[in-house]
């Protein structure tokens, strides 16, 4: 009996542990995607308008793992499979943005876009200092842990391409980043996805 109390404990101290740290990144990510959106749609940048979706799925992933946390597996499951067709979703508009940049051409203003990239490594880098520790626990913080990595290579993408379009005065290497993050949004989508169906079979087995 004393055993079955100490792990209820044990699993409601992890619980708490992790509302608290999906708390924290929700609030970064939403603050980021306000601003970063603003930078994007002012520095004409396809590259940093997809970084800026990239935070309001996450800000919602968090929102939706902060439903799951005290919920079983199962429920677990189907947030992270719904946390993979948002991931899917901000590839779709990018990718969409990226058809209108190619018949719509224009030069991004280089420095919004390498300021405000590297203002987002920031915060994403506190949001993966923080998820580290819960990366394996479970499916719902394995995904969220996954959304967080893809974003420390989106803000490093979006620098460079800010780089790139300074020493061309061209807007096609903002273009080729976006691509770059389309396919990484992509087979982020593709791997919660296939996670979060695998243990929705062994569930129901």
């Amino acid at each position: 009996m004393s055993d079955c109390c100490s792990d209820s404990g044990a699993v409601d101290a992890l619980r708490v542990k992790q509302r608290g740290t999906l708390r924290v990144v929700l609030a970064v990510n939403a603050l980021m995607f306000v601003a970063i959106a603003a930078a994007a749609l002012y520095g004409k940048s396809t590259a940093l308008l997809a970084d800026s979706l990239d935070n309001l799925g996450d800000a919602l992933t968090y929102g939706l793992s902060l439903y799951a946390v005290a919920r079983g597996s199962g429920v677990k499951a189907k947030v992270a499979l719904f946390k993979g067709a948002l991931i899917f979703l901000a590839a779709c508009v990018v990718m969409a943005q990226v058809v209108y940049r190619v018949f719509v051409p224009s030069v991004p203003v280089f420095e919004v876009m390498g300021a405000f990239s590297l203002f987002g490594l920031a915060a994403n880098s506190l949001c993966l200092f923080l998820l580290w520790r819960h990366r394996h626990e479970d499916i719902n913080m394995s995904s969220v842990w996954e959304c967080s990595r893809n974003d420390i290579a989106a803000n490093l993408s979006v620098f460079v391409a800010a780089g790139a379009v300074w020493l061309t005065g061209s807007g096609w290497p903002d273009i080729a980043v976006a691509l770059c993050l389309v396919w990484l949004l992509l087979r982020s989508a593709i791997r919660v996805i296939r996670s979060a169906l695998k243990e929705l079979r062994s569930g129901a087995v």
